[in-house]
């Protein structure tokens, strides 16, 4: 037996989609905009560009708390979406979505990944340069010329 569904359950329905869409759709710009940061971070780690470096830091730091209040919406409406039960004609155009935003999350972690692995190389080089440039100063381990070489006392006697 078939249930007829009234046109304001159809009209919620669509409504519910539509937002749902619009969720989906707000949150993969926003994954495609963290990829790109991501992506010219990567160069901004090559170039060793640090203020830049922490520019594109700030900035993905913004995204991603964008993506964290999308995703606090997306739940709950996800569930509205499911239990409304879905349109024939636009659960192909949501179920793209997802499966993009999959995709999308997948590239952020390699490139992610890879951002955190170059980085940590470069770190690592830059203390090596910074170790080296302390044993080529002449100065270096030797006592400093202001420094007392002889100990002073520490008790003061108070005699009246």
């Amino acid at each position: 037996m078939a249930q007829e569904l009234s046109q304001k359950e159809l009209d919620e329905r669509v409504a519910i989609l539509k937002r749902f869409r619009e969720l989906l759709e707000q949150q993969r710009s926003k994954f495609k905009e963290y990829l790109t940061v991501l992506e010219n971070q990567h160069g901004k780690i090559e170039a060793e560009d640090g203020d830049a470096l922490a520019a594109h830091a700030e900035l993905g730091n913004q995204i991603v708390k964008n993506i964290a209040s999308l995703q606090k919406v997306i739940v709950p409406m996800q569930g509205l979406y499911q239990t409304k039960g879905r349109l024939a004609d636009t659960n192909q155009s949501v179920a793209l979505i997802q499966d993009e935003l999959n995709l999308l999350r997948e590239k952020v972690l390699v490139q992610n990944e890879k951002n955190r692995v170059l980085l940590q190389s470069k770190m690592g080089q830059v203390r090596a340069q910074l170790n080296s440039f302390s044993k080529l100063n002449p100065y270096f381990g030797s006592r400093s010329v202001y420094s007392e070489r002889s100990a002073t006392g520490n008790v003061i006697s108070v005699s009246g």
